[in-house]
């Protein structure tokens, strides 16, 4: 008979989340003080500790309802609030009621996109997130801030992190399909083939980090559309 973990198991999971929480907050207080750099890093951080949770559970045989509704409350504020603030603050400030709607609605459409996963995440297929998961939205809203950040002779062109943030926000709602990486089956990939992509991508991440990692954001972000439109193409191939 398998025995059951000890109560106190439970808390190790749930202390990833409130971690995730806290480091939200933390970028929160940072943007407030125009610290946008270590702000935008802050939410790498709760992105690293959104992904310990789960698996700390799995592991520990400890997942449970309250840690799910947990974890989704989490990722409001880490990566719904704080993302929005961080936007608002560094750009959105500027362009008034214009920067309060599109800030606003990365929240709201990252709240309907969490509650939608809740309601479906037992009816649809576990290797695929139906729209842009919000860790993903928030990731890539951090990545531009240091992009810019990085290269300041490019931050008159801050205005399109406002844009590019209205469609980080309807394609969470979308219902595109992107690929989730938390059950891949590694037995069906080639290891050697594997193995050496991912120590090049590692090196090229290491040597240039937020380059690097704009690149591989950008190609999960585009992967979607570009999927879809793919089908789309084909179904109408097929009908002509």
């Amino acid at each position: 008979m398998r025995q059951s973990p000890p109560p106190i198991a439970y808390i190790l999971p749930n202390l990833f989340t409130a971690a995730s929480i806290f480091t939200g907050f933390y970028a929160i207080a940072l943007a407030l003080t125009h610290e946008f750099t270590t702000a935008a890093w802050f939410i790498f951080l709760a992105l690293i500790f959104d992904g310990l949770d789960g698996r700390v559970a799995r592991m520990t045989n400890t997942a449970s309802h309250f840690g799910v509704e947990f974890d989704s409350l989490a990722d409001i504020v880490a990566f719904g609030v704080a993302p929005a603030f961080i936007l608002y603050l560094y750009v959105g400030e500027a362009y008034g009621r214009i920067g309060i709607v599109v800030s606003a609605l990365f929240i709201i459409f990252g709240a309907v996109r969490l509650a939608r996963f809740n309601v479906m995440t037992s009816r649809i297929e576990p290797s695929v997130f139906i729209g842009l998961p919000i860790p993903t939205a928030a990731i890539m809203i951090s990545i531009a801030v240091l992009l810019l950040e990085r290269y300041p002779h490019y931050h008159h062109y801050n205005l399109l992190i406002l844009p590019f943030s209205a469609v980080l926000s309807v394609l969470m709602v979308s219902n595109i399909r992107y690929p989730s990486f938390k059950k891949i089956n590694f037995k069906t990939f080639h290891f050697m083939r594997f193995l050496i992509s991912l120590i090049v991508v590692a090196m090229g991440v290491f040597v240039y980090p937020i380059e690097g990692m704009a690149i591989l954001a950008a190609g999960y972000l585009l992967y979607g559309p570009l999927r879809a439109a793919f089908y789309l193409v084909r179904r109408i191939a097929q009908r002509g």
